[in-house]
């Protein structure tokens, strides 16, 4: 039956991969790039607009703010980047801005963070998704008519593509990013020819316009808030920056060094044809509204509700290439493949952080364990789901997802330099080195001015979206933060009440004797117990045994076993695929056929939890070796259970409740709780 099952998912995702193979899916930086830099690089499709789009209120006449507008974009780029290829070699762990704030600023500012990026990796699913939906449904009315289908059929595909592993789908993603990256600065320079040395002139489809402004001869601060507004919009081309910050341990060796080299190159791809784009939309006119129908003008007449406002990458494009042509076609599909390729960067960055965090028992452990492919599946199924379920919410809407979008990564952003400002402090306290203390100084000076930057922006983004559904991405922090607290607390509960003490104990009294083999993870109260419990069975053999899934702890327990110099032989199995089911069935056979007249008990320590939420907090390995033990032949399986708090808390709620009856009563009848006497 097993076989069975495996069948359909080996055909999914292929075949398992040994742990010692885990180096083979590490990527080179011609990888990393499209896979970790998709969407900061397929922004620019959409920055430009954004910025165009908020000056419109004021008129064409606002349209010449846009290239300070983009300046002051550059400049922001520039500094984050600088800053977080400091963040890459301070802090290579794969933290990112996790790691950084949780070091320098304290628990709950990492947790924020935690909290904020988790929000925005889901939003960038949704949000890149059901933008390349739309784009690509102007030229298949079938994929507009079921947008909810399609969008949720792609998050699916790309799901099974990650699945498969880093650096399968990379290969995948990579041809149509550089296509994209090429056919975009191609159109600049081919633009900057025609422009230039041709000294022709290029006009965009809506350069006929007329735009109707919302709020003609805006002056003072009314001025000043639409251009930080804008300014603001345009910042949506960082989205995505912090992902190579995060993932910096899927880079091949010297994994810091490659990392920040990513980094660069994608703020210098990302900045040029950002500013190209930009620049081109204002020599080729082009007009955007945010209601086209009724503020984009033909002959002075509002053009309507059937006008389609196409993109401004689009209408550059057949400004530059000319409508309908080869080039033009080429880059417009480029370009909705490259946003659906943009969801890639949450599908690397979402389980990488979410394992660091189940690593730091924020979030459920099954989150820290790699699938077959060596990726960390149960963190992309997990956000495939919360992204589905997004799209469905919001019908695959991205003009109302998009107003969620930016406030989660300027949290991270704002709270992760301002760490590191804190961190660089640290150290020049003790630097004593002029060489050092000045490259340190630099680069709290870049931190610094990224922080007041991502600060600013982070202040107008809150005032100018709450009310259009930043809010919900708030709400969306505030509720990660809570349940991730209260899973630390469960887990920090937990250690303290197993925690073996290092002088006799209740739990190691011999309670009676049997046959036995051990299972151990670690050295705490239930294996203590378990052990004592085996003691003075009578037995003719009798060994612990644990499955080396992590070298790290497994040689912790080694260590702690010889500490406490436990006087029961230690057996170590290796498990190349992560597994502990199987080795341990296979060992049991194996001792079955070598004594086939020998009965073989398996001891399993455990704790037992007395509410349902608990149960999915802990690994079920216990529950599927005794379903597999139970129909082996000749074998023996032993539960010891460690009941914990919670378990007699849930015992007392049993107690309490007025339907509750004790076994058998039913059958007999109500029984006296004081006796009567008989006359």
């Amino acid at each position: 039956m097993s076989k069975l099952t495996d069948l359909p998912k080996r055909i999914l995702i292929g075949r398992a991969l040994r742990s010692d193979r885990l180096g083979e899916t590490l990527l080179p930086k011609r990888i990393a790039l499209p896979v970790f830099a998709s969407d900061p690089l397929s922004s620019v499709a959409y920055a430009p607009g954004e910025v165009l789009l908020v000056l419109s209120i004021a008129g064409v006449s606002a349209y010449s703010y846009s290239p300070w507008i983009a300046a002051a974009v550059v400049v922001l780029m520039f500094t984050v980047v600088a800053s977080y290829r400091q963040n890459v070699h301070a802090y290579p762990s794969g933290g990112g801005d996790y790691e950084v704030a949780n070091t320098n600023l304290g628990p709950k500012a990492g947790l924020t963070v935690a909290s904020a990026l988790l929000v925005d990796y889901v939003l960038t699913v949704a949000v890149s998704i059901s933008s390349g939906v739309e784009n690509l449904g102007s030229a298949i009315p079938f994929v507009v008519e079921n947008k909810v289908l399609c969008a949720v059929a792609i998050i699916v595909l790309l799901t099974l593509m990650n699945l498969r592993g880093v650096r399968e789908s990379g290969k995948l993603f990579a041809i149509p990013t550089y296509v994209f990256v090429v056919a975009v600065f191609g159109m600049i320079a081919w633009g900057a020819y025609r422009g230039l040395v041709l000294d022709e002139t290029m006009k965009a489809p809506t350069a006929g316009l007329e735009l109707k402004a919302e709020e003609a001869g805006l002056a003072g601060f009314a001025l000043v808030f639409l251009l930080l507004r804008a300014f603001s919009s345009g910042c949506a081309a960082l989205t995505g920056v912090e992902a190579i910050s995060n993932g910096v341990p899927a880079f091949r060796k010297p994994k810091s060094k490659n990392a920040a080299s990513t980094l660069a190159l994608m703020g210098a791809l990302a900045v040029t044809m950002f500013c190209g784009i930009i620049g081109l939309a204002m020599v080729s006119d082009v007009r955007m509204a945010e209601n086209p129908a009724h503020e984009l003008l033909r002959d002075g007449v509002p053009v309507g509700g059937d006008y389609v406002q196409n993109p401004v990458i689009s209408q550059v494009a057949a400004a530059v290439f000319g409508d309908g042509t080869f080039f033009f076609v080429l880059l417009a599909a480029a370009t909705a493949l490259v946003l659906f390729l943009a969801a890639n960067t949450a599908y690397n960055g979402f389980p990488l952080l979410g394992s660091i965090l189940a690593q730091d028992r924020y979030l459920p452990r099954q989150l820290h364990t790699r699938g077959d492919r060596l990726a960390f599946s149960n963190g992309i199924v997990v956000l495939a789901g919360a992204a589905a379920l997004l799209v469905w919410a919001y019908g695959a809407d991205s003009t109302k997802l998009i107003q969620l979008y930016i406030v989660g990564v300027f949290v991270s952003f704002t709270l992760s330099q301002t760490g590191m400002v804190r961190h660089w402090n640290r150290h020049l306290k003790t630097e004593k080195n002029p060489a050092r203390r000045r490259r340190m100084i630099r680069s709290r000076a870049i931190n610094a001015f990224g922080a007041f930057f991502t600060g600013l922006v982070l202040i107008v983004v809150l005032a100018t979206k709450f009310t259009h559904g930043a809010w919900v991405a708030l709400l969306g922090m505030v509720f990660f933060y809570a349940v991730m607290s209260a899973i630390r607390r469960h887990y920090d509960r937990v250690a303290e009440e197993i925690a073996a003490a290092d002088g006799p104990s209740d739990d190691s009294v011999r309670p009676s004797r049997v046959h036995a083999i051990v299972l151990v993870s670690k050295v705490h109260r239930p294996t203590l117990r378990a052990l004592a419990y085996a003691k003075l069975m009578r037995v003719d053999k009798l060994e612990a045994l644990s499955i080396n899934v992590d070298p790290p702890d497994t040689k912790a327990l080694r260590e702690e076993w010889e500490r406490r110099n436990i006087n029961v032989p230690l057996k170590i199995l290796d498990s190349p695929y992560r597994e502990i089911t199987r080795p341990v069935i296979e060992y049991v056979k194996g001792l079955r056929r070598e004594s086939p007249r020998d009965v073989v008990s398996v001891i399993i320590p455990e704790y037992v939890v007395g509410h349902w939420y608990e149960h999915l907090l802990h690994n079920q390995s216990a529950l599927r070796l005794k379903g597999r033990l139970l129909f082996t032949p000749g074998v023996m399986v032993t539960s010891v259970p460690y009941q914990l708090v919670s378990s007699e808390a849930a015992k007392e709620r049993a107690r309490k409740r007025q339907d509750w009856n004790a076994p058998g009563s039913v059958r007999r009848g109500p029984v006296d709780r004081e006796p009567s006497s008989r006359k």
